[in-house]
């Protein structure tokens, strides 16, 4: 696990206590990792260093330098528009995903590349997989309806080829579909994660975007800038989150016997009894909520599976090591 430069900074609140985000960004070990980073470094009237959040070129080089500093990426980019997700918040999906398979091994997170993810929607920054391939050395397989976001990838993995032999992209053909034609028969993951789009529409994306710089005290931030970027699969879908997870259910409940823990980020609390229905519908055995918080935002994992405690046993001696 990656230490803080600074032990006696304040740690931040709520998240996962093997994230090394939980202390204020120290920029000068970051510029360090990532000269870039410098111009879009200032000082604030408290006298602390930070950047500037509504700026989508500060964010994307605030990623870059912790990428590079803490996972050992040597090279990372995204096209411009796309998706530019925060660090901190992703890493803490993987070390609470990492504790359920711990909670499903007495206790002990299985490591190592036989461990094997599906990210749904990996987007062009490819986040999830860096942060779990290094934390954990797990491999993973992307899915994306984007093609444009798969090749963003590939250029990723290309400048970084330790990443290469643990990541594998699949084009997702279908709006429609989640797992129908990505999951190929044979075909055993671990975990799948997902992060879905949770507005239903581009207008809703964006004034959620507006409140959230309201709310941070941004008062001449462009309304027509979303923040951190994305693109519409990125952002919203029809029938939102509920309506995307919803479709993530069923179809897992056709592959039953393919994933150990399917799980997905819910952002939104009135989303919850809709997927719990949906859950106990597709006869899901076990589920779990997980909750998450990063500063004023509150979110939860989901997360579920179809295995009886028998299958489970199997599963683990066939590919867990500990």
């Amino acid at each position: 696990m990656t230490t803080p430069s600074n032990p006696d900074q304040t740690e931040k609140k709520g998240l996962h206590p093997r994230n090394p985000h939980r202390f204020p960004y120290d920029f000068k070990i970051l510029i360090a990792a990532c000269p870039q980073l410098a111009a879009f470094v200032s000082t604030n009237k408290f006298k602390t260093e930070t950047i500037d959040f509504s700026n989508p070129q500060a964010v994307l080089m605030l990623n870059r330098a912790l990428l590079m500093q803490f996972y050992g990426v040597s090279e990372w980019n995204i096209p411009t528009g796309y998706l530019c997700p925060p660090i901190p918040g992703r890493a803490d999906y993987i070390h609470h995903v990492a504790d359920l398979l711990g909670s499903s091994n007495k206790g002990i997170i299985p490591r190592g590349n036989s461990v094997k993810v599906l990210d749904i929607g990996v987007g062009a920054s490819m986040v999830y997989p860096i942060v779990g391939n290094k934390e954990y050395g797990w491999s993973f397989v992307g899915s994306d309806i984007d093609p444009k976001a798969l090749d963003s990838v590939m250029k990723i993995l290309k400048a970084n080829p330790a990443l290469s032999k643990n990541m594998e992209c699949r084009f997702q053909k279908s709006a429609k579909d989640i797992f129908k034609g990505i999951v190929k028969t044979g075909d055993h993951f671990d975990l799948t994660i997902s992060n879905p789009p949770f507005h239903s529409s581009l207008a809703e994306a964006k004034a959620g975007t507006e409140r959230k710089w309201r709310n941070l005290g941004f008062k001449n931030t462009k309304t027509s800038e979303l923040n951190f970027g994305g693109q519409n699969s990125e952002l919203w879908c029809e029938g939102g989150e509920q309506a995307f997870v919803n479709t993530m259910i069923e179809q897992s409940a056709e592959i039953p016997e393919s994933c150990f823990w399917f799980t997905t980020l819910i952002s939104k609390s009135e989303s919850l009894r809709g997927v719990y229905r949906a859950l106990k519908k597709a006869g899901a055995v076990d589920v779990k909520t997980i909750d998450m918080a990063q500063g004023q935002k509150t979110s939860r994992i989901v997360a579920w599976s179809f295995l009886s405690n028998s299958r489970r046993t199997e599963w683990k001696i066939r590919n867990w090591k500990g």
